[in-house]
């Protein structure tokens, strides 16, 4: 009976997993499922891991989903909150409802904003369940956790409010950028709505974990095998490192263009004239400061502080890139150095000649058969010929350099010979320590049987015994 219900159960589970995995392939084509080998029965626990397998693949894939959909709703929102603080004091008229409905998708993007943060959280809980074998979802939620959805949340949910009231230009302020609030408020709500403005740039922080999630490092199964054996985590540092080693200039291109844009539109908001404030922010990132522009606002001077403090970092990575580029490779090395090894052969070489031609012509320009000046100008020449010995020392170095630069991979590879060496030495003696023992457990029952036979043997001739 209890075999009998032992075997019903397997294959319940068997057809369960066998329609889960129909069920997403109908679902997602994309996914391949490996099938076990013909004749060979799947058991319990092999179905279940192949079943958690398949959930955790798409659950990865919706975490994809989610956190791009996030991306483009945030940028929706900031490019909303962009035309509704350029336009404003330009096209809306007092009473207008234009700035009221750009309001309003702006905070409906914020809404849906807050629910795919929530929906992506919630599938990364799901996937932290299973990939610790179904434990209780009370265990992932942790107080690292807790606080890291509670920051989002929060970034998130800001945004300008001030256009729910009623819309008029604040035309008494001293901003530059007057933006759509009320007449009959203080300079403190425009102050406001600049600043949740500015703080709306903050859901860029989406951008690199869209990047972790959609890189070829994080979905190259090779990538993640190898990462594992060698205590990698993937992490968006690791996959910025892995940019910036395949595509540097192309990567710091791109983000201080980004910076450059954004940086020059929030000293705009903060201090008007758009072409003033590209000037502003290009000379403070690259650290010139000529002194003819400078910011006005408190607001202004935050931007300009940050945008040095960027430049700053951006320099020294320039650097590090330029050197890196600049710098001979293996290959290179290897021609460089042999060409000047040859060419400091051939000084050497054209040294001793000289110091051969002047000792000659110095026996033919002897006091007795010549003038002493010219005597004495060969004794000179002969002097400086003879003083060659900084190419010997020149040569000596460069040789020494280059030998380390070969002895290197050559120890290492004499390193693996004898690593290889030492293996198949360990294994010829097991072997011989194996065959070994079994000669002796030979020998034993050999000196058994013997011993058994001695003893009959003495039996039959003395049965007395």
């Amino acid at each position: 009976m209890e075999l009998t219900n032992r075997s019903l159960s397997s294959k319940m589970d068997c057809v369960s997993c066998d329609e889960l995995i129909n069920r997403n392939c109908a679902d997602s084509p994309e996914v391949s499922v490996p099938l076990p080998p013909l004749g060979k029965r799947v058991t319990h626990m092999e179905g279940d891991d192949l079943c958690r397998l398949i959930d955790r693949k798409f659950l990865t894939e919706d975490k994809k989903r989610l956190c791009a959909l996030a991306l483009g709703t945030a940028l929706v929102g900031i490019l909303l909150m962009i035309i509704h603080a350029e336009i404003c004091p330009y096209v809306y008229e007092p009473g207008s409802k234009v700035s009221l409905v750009i309001n309003c998708s702006i905070s409906l993007s914020t809404g849906c904003l807050l629910i795919l943060i929530i929906a992506f959280h919630y599938k990364d809980i799901r996937l932290f369940i299973i990939d610790h074998k179904e434990v209780d979802w009370r265990i992932a939620i942790t107080s690292h956790r807790v606080l890291v959805i509670t920051l989002e949340l929060l970034v998130c949910v800001i945004h300008p409010v001030g256009s729910y009231w009623e819309v008029d230009l604040y035309a008494n302020s001293s901003s530059a950028a007057p933006l759509c609030i009320s007449s009959h408020h203080d300079k403190g709500l425009l102050d406001m709505e600049l600043l949740l403005s500015m703080l709306m740039f903050l859901r860029l922080y989406l951008v690199h974990r869209a990047i972790l999630l959609h890189s070829k490092v994080l979905l190259s199964a090779s990538y993640r095998s190898i990462g594992s054996l060698n205590n990698i985590n993937f992490t968006f540092r690791f996959v910025l490192k892995v940019l910036m080693n395949k595509h540097p200039a192309r990567t710091l291109l791109v983000f201080i263009l980004l910076f450059w844009l954004t940086a020059s539109w929030m000293l705009t908001l903060c201090e008007g004239q758009m072409d003033t404030a590209l000037w502003l922010i290009a000379i403070t990132f690259l650290t010139v400061g000529y002194g003819d522009v400078a910011p006005k606002t408190s607001c202004g001077k935050g931007v300009c502080l940050f945008t040095g403090v960027m430049g700053v970092a951006c320099t020294a990575m320039l650097v590090a890139i330029v050197t890196e580029k600049l710098a001979l490779n293996k290959g290179e090395k290897h021609v460089h150095f042999f060409m000047m090894d040859i060419q400091i052969s051939k000084r050497i070489r054209h040294a001793a000649a000289n110091v051969l031609r002047e000792c000659w012509l110095l026996h033919r320009a002897s006091p007795a058969k010549g003038s002493r000046d010219e005597h004495r100008r060969h004794q000179r020449c002969l002097l400086e010929a003879i003083r060659f010995r900084h190419l010997r020392l020149k040569q000596r170095k460069l040789r020494d350099y280059v030998s380390e630069m070969v002895d290197l991979p050559k120890m290492q590879m004499i390193m693996c010979d004898l690593s290889a060496n030492w293996n198949n030495s360990y294994r010829e003696l097991e072997q011989r320590i194996l065959f070994m023992e079994q000669k002796l457990d030979e020998l034993t029952r050999c000196f058994q049987q013997t011993s058994e036979l001695l003893f009959e043997v003495l039996r039959h001739r003395n049965p007395e015994i």
